[in-house]
């Protein structure tokens, strides 16, 4: 494997948590993670593409060229199947461009009032994309099955987690510890994709 030419890597979020979801996939490849607390001057990329890929996409390209780095972003929502995909990439402002999560999830059991269980199926999304200057982009996707719930359950989370619930788990995601939403989350699953293709990116 060619020796990459940048010895750190960029995640495109200012949540240390979410960056140490990556930590030990790119400690592997011999790369140190940064976040964009390290690169305060950098102009923040609107979001203005029509799909998750589009816009993990634009983040990841426009701060690779901008730092000259490899960078990894990612984008990530809920998709309501009765709702046609909705809120999608839109889930943190579904209520308002003010991202208010409470408004947000009582707009969306307003959405869903009338429905069956059976007919509120969804799954939580994240798209992952990896940039560098002068190398062709990669997009990985990651998704997590489940029910809108009719009535929120669980202290844990944020946004949707208190009304998604994973039948496999028997509980809403508010209702599991940090660790087992970390193991099942979309994000999990998109990082386990990325880790088996991580290396040839790289050294390509």
């Amino acid at each position: 494997m060619k020796e990459p030419k940048q010895k750190y890597i960029v995640i495109a979020t200012e949540n240390k948590g979410k960056a140490a979801e990556f930590k030990s996939i790119f400690e592997k490849q011999g790369l140190e993670i940064r976040t964009l607390h390290d690169f305060p001057a950098l102009e923040s990329v609107e979001e203005t593409g029509e799909t998750f890929a589009e816009n993990a996409l634009l983040k990841a390209e426009s701060i690779a060229e901008s730092l000259n780095t490899m960078v990894l972003a990612d984008d990530s929502g809920l998709k309501v199947d009765a709702l046609h995909g909705q809120p999608g990439i839109y889930s943190a402002r579904f209520a308002g461009e003010d991202k208010n999560d409470a408004r947000n999830n009582a707009k969306l059991l307003g959405e869903l009032a009338e429905l069956p269980e059976s007919e509120r199926t969804a799954q939580f999304h994240c798209t992952l994309a990896l940039a560098a200057p002068n190398k062709e982009s990669m997009t990985i996707e990651g998704e997590l099955e489940g029910i809108i719930l009719g009535i929120p359950r669980g202290q844990n989370g944020f946004g949707y987690d208190s009304l998604f619930y994973v039948p496999e788990k028997e509980k809403s995601l508010a209702e599991l510890s940090q660790s087992e939403k970390n193991e099942i989350s979309h994000r999990a699953i998109a990082v386990r994709k990325l880790e088996n293709v991580l290396g040839e990116w790289i050294s390509n």
